[in-house]
């Protein structure tokens, strides 16, 4: 399966190569006039002067199993949360719909089916991924499920009604700041393990903002309002993993769960 995953970077970075090479004549004539204005020094960059945000990452929270502030309990660790303020707008109707899921977590969680879990769950769970990058594409790799993301960079999104699991991403440049446009998503993932949940006019504006080498803060607004009175926003730490040897594995959740039916059969 590894095998599998490195195939997976070496299209990525082959189709963003064939992007640079087309645009190599014109590099080193824009590179200078491309540097945001904020520029800070330590934090590595691109040709074009823009952060260079490759690498592998991964968060150190409980926002997986609840995006709110929640206490320990057996097989949960106690967290605090990552929303703004701690809580969560929800309409009176959708607030009992939260509560019926999590009533229901343990099997209607879709994460539990092994599902995609959307955006912006991806990015906090318990796992790493891998950022590639060049002028024109983003393209995020993660452990869980060989999920991946292809953000292009100033473009337009495709005329929906669309349902997708991991919706459609398009980004521009704010400065330091990658801001990452996602709409069209499914109704079918949550926020986290405990029942927050969306509909499918779930709007997410991300923004990765590097604040230092080894770290970018990741926030992500949320506008639906189907499930919300008004918008919200949660935010936490990027930390790049910083062993020599670090590599984006893989989390075949379909065959453990497989396995796990055959070993009740025997």
């Amino acid at each position: 399966m590894i095998r599998v995953l490195s195939m997976m970077v070496m299209l990525a970075l082959m189709a963003m190569a064939g992007c640079s090479n087309q645009e190599s004549s014109n590099q080193n004539s824009s590179s200078q006039n491309a540097m945001p204005a904020d520029v800070s020094s330590d934090i590595p960059r691109m040709p074009d002067g823009r952060p260079d945000l490759r690498g592998i990452w991964q968060v150190m929270n409980t926002a997986v199993w609840n995006i709110q502030d929640h206490p320990g309990e057996l097989g949960i660790p106690a967290g605090q949360g990552v929303v703004e303020g701690n809580e969560l707008p929800y309409l009176p109707a959708a607030l009992a719909q939260r509560q019926n899921n999590y009533q229901n977590r343990l099997t209607e969680d879709p994460e539990a089916k092994c599902f995609m879990v959307g955006v912006p769950r991806i990015t906090y769970m318990p796992y790493p991924f891998q950022i590639v990058q060049n002028e024109k594409q983003i393209t995020m790799l993660y452990e869980y499920i060989h999920i991946f993301r292809n953000i292009h960079i100033d473009s337009e999104h495709p005329p929906g009604p669309i349902q997708w699991w991991m919706g459609d991403s398009r980004a521009h440049w704010d400065g330091d700041t990658l801001v990452v446009d996602v709409v069209h998503f499914t109704d079918q993932t949550w926020f986290d393990r405990s029942g927050n949940y969306h509909s499918r006019e779930l709007h997410v504006v991300e923004r990765y903002t590097p604040t230092s080498p080894d770290h970018i803060l990741y926030e992500a607004t949320i506008e639906d309002p189907q499930v919300y009175s008004e918008p919200w926003t949660m935010s936490m730490p990027l930390y790049r993993r910083q062993e020599s040897d670090a590599q984006v594995l893989e989390y075949e959740c379909y065959a453990y769960v497989e396995m796990a039916k055959d070993a009740q059969t025997q």
